[in-house]
């Protein structure tokens, strides 16, 4: 057996330039590259390696969380079919990654994470940085990437990376069960050296299958289907990630059913498609949320059913509904008491399209889904196009970015009160035209996110729509985009604080406490002084971006088209109307109030919350 002796960090390194993926006959190369900081954990082993191996290029970020969060977006973007691996060093280099492990295995999004680790021969403990317990030494800071990870692995010894490599390749490349990957490496075993079999570095094509659902179940699912009278489709991720749009499209369109779209699966179908009711649940249209009230069957594709999908349980209220569910994962497909498909969503599609033979929805469901879709399109009408006095509303600027937006660009956001206007109101024309990260939505993804989402297709335009809280999370990584000439459009709503949970506040009868950026009242003892004056134009300057600060929506959109035309990352920074929100159309979302409280609002809520409850089902 020919063999090539490298150091362990060598040989993780040649191993990753050599992996492949293959689906529908279309080849990959999975990692695009590295991110991370270096530091002493990873800078000898890691470091050095990826210094003579410039074929696998190293893309220096200003923090590590934000290194997983440009892992993901690219991985997001790429359908699941490419990925970064991301290392740092040990102590809060690799703790700092935890939050985007969590991203990742939380949406289902393949990221390789290298952390470096404490000396695995122990003589010189305890190390910088190491993490001391008295109850044993086999432990360190990297177990914390344990229940964030979906598989993890420590390398004790340089040949273990023989059999640790295949297994994390087996889980980075499974469409049910990909995630974090999490491989801990010892700094000492990082530069050991070690025989490796030749056969190791050889190209290696990992196919991506497409599994088939069973003949029983498709029976049963179509038989549930041509028995309804009010079917409605959820299209979740699944439907993006499985490239199924095109059969959704001819599905629906042969069958008249009618789709709501989760926040990951928005853009299985074009907005204008007919059969396209926009968002569904806590965030969702007038349209799909009054169909789903009533709907006898409800077909979930690629969902997993999070709470705002479902309402919190309220969004399906008839007492006849039951539930298909089309899903790669055994785990999500037996949710809500459904007639479970396990199959990727393309392959149960195309075999069910044929299943169904001639079924159609009546023409008088037919007519009602047509009627409350002209309705709700003339609603984000109204809502784009508000007249509204002073600054402008948020609304407006939604509608202004998407007038800017081209048919293959790209809108990027993650939390706050963005992803529940942009659900409702964006209209996606392309797949995977709407970036939201919202099964973890964390705060400081959007920046790096977007990046993530340029590299995966540098063709599109991709704007990033945040506001002042969570742009100050990760504004460093401007910094990055400046670097790499990776050129994003950053759309920045400064509203001194955090909008959505202010919102949620004084919806609980709290009155926004401790959520706007305002100096400490000497008087009052808390913080509702003066709001804070934070001038995002020049910090986003400083960085190196171009930035403008607007005022209005006829300013909104002559910096935007400036931003098209610009070489390098752009900030537009502008105001809005917190006072003018978009409706909720009907929906709810569970959010526990204090039973007993002082505070007389805060009673009122409770009361309101317990009324509201009452909605909640249980699908058995």
């Amino acid at each position: 057996m020919k063999t090539r002796r490298l150091t362990m960090a060598q040989a993780l390194i040649q191993f990753l330039t050599n992996q492949y993926v293959e689906r529908d006959g279309r080849e990959h190369k999975f990692f695009a590259g590295v991110l991370g900081i270096f530091g002493h954990g990873n800078v000898a082993g890691i470091g050095q390696a990826l210094a003579q191996t410039p074929e696998l290029p190293f893309i220096l970020v200003r923090n590590e969380q934000a290194g997983v969060h440009l892992a993901a977006g690219f991985a997001k973007a790429s359908n699941r079919l490419r990925t970064f691996a991301c290392t740092s060093s040990i102590g809060p280099g690799a703790t700092n990654m935890i939050s985007g492990a969590a991203l990742a295995t939380i949406n289902r999004l393949p990221v390789l994470l290298l952390p470096g680790d404490i000396f695995a021969r122990r003589n010189v403990a305890p190390v910088l940085q190491q993490l001391e317990s008295s109850a044993t030494q086999d432990i360190s800071v990297n177990d914390c990437f344990k229940p964030v990870s979906r598989y993890w692995d420590r390398i004790y010894r340089a040949e273990q990376l023989i059999a640790a490599l295949p297994e994390a390749m087996r889980v980075l490349t499974s469409p049910a069960e990909c995630g974090a990957v999490t491989l801990a490496l010892p700094q000492d075993v990082q530069t050991e050296a070690f025989d490796y079999p030749e056969e190791l570095f050889l190209k290696r094509v990992w196919l991506i299958r497409r599994a088939a659902p069973d003949q029983e179940s498709l029976r049963r699912a179509a038989e549930a289907i041509r028995r309804a009278e009010r079917p409605l489709i959820v299209a979740g991720g699944g439907v993006l990630m499985s490239e199924a749009a095109e059969p959704l499209a001819y599905f629906v369109e042969r069958t008249g059913i009618p789709v709501g779209e989760t926040q990951a699966g928005k853009g299985s179908l074009a907005w204008d498609h007919p059969q396209s009711m926009g968002a569904i649940g806590a965030t969702g249209s007038l349209a799909a949320n009054r169909l789903a009230q009533a709907a006898d069957l409800v077909i979930g594709i690629g969902t997993r059913y999070s709470d705002f999908t479902t309402a919190s349980m309220t969004a399906f209220q008839s007492p006849a509904v039951r539930f298909v569910n089309i899903n790669v994962a055994e785990f999500d497909a037996y949710k809500v008491g459904a007639i479970p498909l396990v199959a990727d969503a393309r392959a149960a599609l195309e075999k069910l399209s044929v299943a169904l033979g001639e079924y159609r929805v009546s023409a008088e469901y037919a007519a009602e889904i047509a009627a409350l879709k002209a309705k709700w399109e003339a609603e984000v009408d109204r809502l784009y196009h508000l007249n509204n006095a002073g600054k402008p509303a948020q609304s407006q600027v939604i509608g202004a970015l998407w007038e800017a937006a081209g048919g293959r660009d790209v809108l990027v956001s993650a939390a706050g009160s963005h992803p529940g206007d942009l659900h409702k109101l964006w209209r996606t024309r392309a797949p995977n035209g709407y970036h939201m990260e919202y099964g973890y939505s964390c705060m400081g993804y959007e920046i790096p996110g977007a990046m993530g989402a340029k590299l995966a297709d540098a063709s599109r335009e991709v704007f990033v729509f945040l506001g002042d809280g969570t742009y100050q999370m990760m504004a460093g990584e401007i910094a990055t985009s400046i670097q790499e000439g990776i050129k994003i459009v950053i759309v920045l709503v400064d509203n001194y604080g955090f909008a959505s949970i202010g919102g949620l506040s004084r919806s609980l009868g709290q009155g926004g406490f401790g959520t706007e950026y305002r100096a400490r009242n000497a008087a009052s003892g808390q913080l509702d002084g003066d709001a804070l004056q934070v001038d995002y134009v020049a910090n986003a300057r400083s960085l190196g971006a171009l930035a403008v600060k607007v005022e209005t929506i006829a300013q909104l959109k002559d910096a935007l088209e400036a931003a098209k035309a610009a070489e390098r990352t752009s900030v537009i920074v502008i105001e809005t109307d917190a006072a003018v929100g978009v409706p909720s159309y009907g929906s709810w979302w569970d959010v526990a109030v204090a039973e007993v409280s002082e505070i007389d609002s805060v009673r009122a809520a409770r009361a309101r919350y317990e009324e509201a409850r009452k909605r909640e089902r249980h699908f058995l």
